[in-house]
């Protein structure tokens, strides 16, 4: 999907009263390349674009590296608390501080019950958003009681 997508499908979700999700994150050759930052403040700036503090309300984003998707891969917790914050920052310039303070914000990378601790100690990370591991009810029960 485009960023441009993205917002159009937030504000149909927003005005319909439905709770989105909004997923960020690079590909693999944009985090080599040094861009994750900047790829992460554009994905904001456009999703979140013409859209209100109170409408926004029930937003959640998280953080959800591309390169990270099904590989088995996942960013280490400290470039996932750093993306978090750089998120928080980017919602704070659209919707104000105390929007930023209270908005969840989630981490999205192949989670599993191996990493879940490491990602949830994590001051930034409010939560996971757990993909492949959900389906394993085992895996998924040792990721919720981490």
């Amino acid at each position: 999907e485009t960023d441009d997508t993205v917002n159009l499908k937030l504000k149909a979700a927003l005005e319909h009263g439905v709770t989105p999700i909004v997923c960020v994150g690079e590909v693999l050759e944009e985090r080599e390349a040094g861009l994750t930052e900047d790829v992460l403040r554009r994905q904001c700036m456009r999703a979140f674009s013409s859209i209100s503090a109170k409408k926004a309300a029930k937003l959640v984003v998280a953080y959800e590296p591309v390169w990270a998707i099904g590989t088995g891969k996942t960013a280490t917790p400290e470039m996932a608390a750093d993306a978090h914050v750089l998120i928080r920052g980017e919602a704070a310039k659209a919707f104000g501080d105390e929007f930023a303070a209270r908005l969840r914000i989630l981490y999205g990378g192949s989670v599993k019950p191996e990493n879940a601790k490491a990602l949830m100690s994590q001051e930034e990370i409010d939560g996971a958003l757990v993909g492949g591991a959900s389906l394993d009810p085992k895996s998924f029960a040792a990721i919720v009681k981490y």
